[in-house]
């Protein structure tokens, strides 16, 4: 399996999908995006992943490279490449599907509780499951996708586009490393709100948390990987 990480910035990677690709053979390549680094061409790739990153799917005109990025994107998935987006990487997918990405009202940033719900789609979240949550913005589900959750702070938290593409708003990937860098390097919007948590309470989640949303992180990517043509 030849997986192609599309990375925004340098501290938002893999987390527990490393691993769990690693411990199954996958050849993984990291385009650093923001590097101006070339992306491949799509006979060499099985399996897309779109990162996260604090810029905006908008801000074209500061990231250049974000326009041949959602180029790549939409030939990815026209093609039936299992793709898979997170966070930015999400909003991109939305924003590639037809879809809109626009700033909340509010932040929702730490562990808050998502509901998953029960659609057409062949993926099936739990009713209720904790999650990791770090984002200011939020898409539009678009035309065609079926959605799988939603939270208090944010109606869109994932969604599906035929059998081969997944969206998380949300991060089940995050690590106690990567939730800690993005802490560092993030940390000045950690304003007080309704759904943002300050650094000690999330520094204070358990590790069993990190190991329920790192075996969810693996359910997404296995049913994503057995949807390879």
């Amino acid at each position: 399996m030849r997986v192609e990480v599309l990375q925004h910035v340098p501290f938002e990677g893999l987390g527990s999908m490393r691993a769990w690709l690693k411990e199954r053979g996958a050849r993984i390549h990291f385009n650093h995006l923001w590097r101006g680094e070339p992306l491949p061409g799509l006979d060499a790739v099985d399996l897309v992943v779109a990162m996260g990153g604090p810029m905006s799917v908008n801000d074209e005109g500061r990231f250049p490279w974000l326009v041949v990025e959602k180029r790549w994107l939409e030939a990815a998935m026209t093609r039936g490449i299992p793709t898979l987006g997170v966070c930015l990487g999400a909003q991109l997918l939305s924003c590639v599907l037809g879809g809109r990405v626009a700033p909340t009202p509010g932040r929702e940033i730490g562990w808050f509780e998502v509901q998953g719900l029960e659609t057409a789609s062949s993926f099936r979240f739990p009713d209720r499951f904790n999650a990791f949550h770090w984002h200011g913005e939020a898409y539009t589900l678009p035309d065609g996708c079926h959605q799988l959750a939603r939270s208090a702070a944010c109606e869109q938290q994932a969604f599906q586009y035929g059998r081969h593409a997944i969206g998380l708003q949300f991060h089940l990937e995050t690590t106690p490393e990567t939730m800690h860098g993005l802490i560092a390097r993030l940390g000045q919007e950690l304003q007080p709100g309704p759904w943002v948590q300050c650094a000690e309470q999330m520094r204070a989640e358990p590790a069993a948390s990190f190991e329920a949303i790192h075996a969810l992180m693996g359910e997404v990517v296995a049913y994503l990987h057995a949807a390879q043509a």
